[in-house]
This record gives structure tokens, C-alpha cells and sequence, in this order.
């Protein structure tokens, strides 16, 4: 990426990482600190949030939220900031969660282009747990080894912005990618294992009991292949349609995810 399309897009995510506090009576910045917080703490900032701070025009005095994916958020104040420097002082730490009552995780086709980016960071904003990236039969792109590492470097940071923004003091983990054979096998514990399909006739309204865990299924530009969409079904996967129409991959899991969000999780 050029320098110049790197600095638009760091501006456009720092405008973006700002959300309402809980009284709704002014627009706090919020960021992602990778370390311990805690209450009465002076911090210096990493140079990431000092170059936001600076994109934001924000000054000495101005009131921060700074969580670390531990849980709950922390309210700072910043007391210096300077060109290449910026230090806060940490004075409060609020228990708050805004994840949704059902635990759900995404296994995702990867995709190519900006749509996995897309899926990943409305996937944060809608209440995904948790991302398993999917090499599939289909999939354009094709990561492994070094290349495979970075992509996912990328991805977590994605999430983590997208965090900032929603205002999620969780912060969900991108795993590794896994081939769909090699994820089958696994069979993470989950109440409800759905997979996208155009063959499905199960709907979630069919479904009797809301489960407290679920995992969603969805494939790359093209869908999962017939053998593979085979071993998902014989693995236990419950084939799901999301009504007569098909969906691209990108809209797919994540109209499947608030579909969702509406029956069992905090959309109702």
C-alpha cells in the first residue's frame, strides 16, 4: 500500500474511533492499549495513539477511553501531548460489557479483495465471538506460511480498530487458518452448528431452544464445494438458507449473523 493511500485510511479510521459515552452528551475517543491498565496510572501512549491523537486535534485536558480486551474500559485523561509523545493519567475503570448474550463465532470462506476485511470488521461491530478464516476448495486467495502470518496480522488489527469504533472492550481473536477438513475435525464446542447453504430448508425460527454458544458457517465467492458442504453435514452441521435468494459471500455471514443477533442475541 502507497504511503499516501495509508495516511487516508489512518485518518478515516482515527475520525472513526470516537464513540458516544454512556450519558450521550459528548463524542470520547477510545483506543486499544496491548498492556496492563489500571487506576491512578501514568502511561505513555504507544505512537499509534499518539498519531490519532494528533489526527483528532486533541489537547492536554481532553477526556480518553482506553480498554485492553481484558474487559470494562478505563477513563484517562490526557496530561501531555506533544510531536512525538503523548502521556495520560488513568482515573477511572468502568465494568462494562457490550457483548451480545449469545456466544457466536464465524468461520468464514476466505474471500478475496477488501470483502474478508469488510466481513471481519462488521462482523465485530454485529457481536462475532470469535473468527476461524477458511482456506476452502473455492477460495481465490491462497495464504500459507509467512504470507498466511502477515494476513492474519492484518486481520487481528482490523478487528481491533473496528473494537475501537463499536465500542466492544473485547476484542475477538482471528485463529489461524485452517483448511475446512482440518476444522471439521476440531468440533468446537457450540449448542448450535450452522453452515450456509442454498440446499438448506432449516430456518432459525424452526429452531426450538436459543443456544447459548453457536457457530455459523459461511463460504467464499462460490460457495463450498458439493464434498465439501458432504463432510459438513455428516460432521453434524445443520444446513441453514437464508430465504430464496443468493446471497454473495460477503453479505451471506453477515446477514446470517444478524439474523441471528434478531432471534436470539440483543437485536430484539
Amino acid at each position: 500500500m502507497c504511503p499516501a493511500r495509508r495516511d487516508l485510511l489512518q485518518l478515516q479510521q482515527t475520525k472513526q474511533n470516537t464513540v458516544i459515552n454512556s450519558d450521550f452528551q459528548y463524542v470520547m475517543p477510545r483506543f486499544f492499549i496491548d498492556g496492563d491498565l489500571r487506576v491512578d496510572q501514568s502511561l505513555t501512549l504507544p505512537d499509534e495513539v499518539v498519531r490519532h491523537a494528533q489526527v483528532l486535534r486533541l489537547r492536554e485536558g481532553d477526556a480518553l477511553t482506553l480498554f485492553n480486551g481484558r474487559g470494562g474500559e478505563y477513563q484517562a485523561v490526557l496530561t501531555a501531548l506533544m510531536k512525538r509523545e503523548a502521556h495520560c493519567r488513568v482515573e477511572r475503570f468502568d465494568d462494562v460489557s457490550r457483548e451480545s448474550p449469545v456466544w457466536l463465532g464465524l468461520a468464514q470462506g476466505i474471500s478475496s479483495g477488501d470483502r474478508m476485511e469488510f466481513t471481519l470488521q462488521k462482523g465485530v461491530e454485529m457481536g462475532v465471538s470469535v473468527f476461524q478464516p477458511i482456506a476452502a476448495e473455492r477460495s481465490v486467495v491462497k495464504l500459507a506460511g509467512d504470507r498466511a502470518d502477515k494476513r492474519i496480522g492484518r486481520w487481528q488489527e482490523i478487528v481491533q480498530s473496528a473494537c475501537e469504533q463499536c465500542g466492544r472492550n473485547t476484542v475477538p481473536a482471528v485463529l489461524p487458518i485452517l483448511t475446512l477438513e482440518a476444522w471439521l475435525r476440531q468440533q468446537r464446542e457450540a449448542d448450535a452448528r450452522l453452515i450456509l447453504s442454498p440446499l438448506g430448508t432449516q430456518r432459525l425460527s424452526d429452531m426450538a431452544a436459543a443456544p447459548r454458544r453457536a457457530w455459523l458457517m459461511a463460504g467464499p465467492e462460490g460457495g463450498f464445494s458439493a464434498r465439501e458442504e458432504a463432510a459438513a453435514l455428516e460432521a453434524g452441521w445443520t444446513p441453514l438458507k437464508l430465504g430464496p435468494r443468493i446471497l454473495r459471500t460477503e453479505t451471506a455471514g453477515l446477514a446470517a449473523v444478524a439474523a441471528i443477533q434478531s432471534v436470539w442475541g440483543d437485536y430484539c
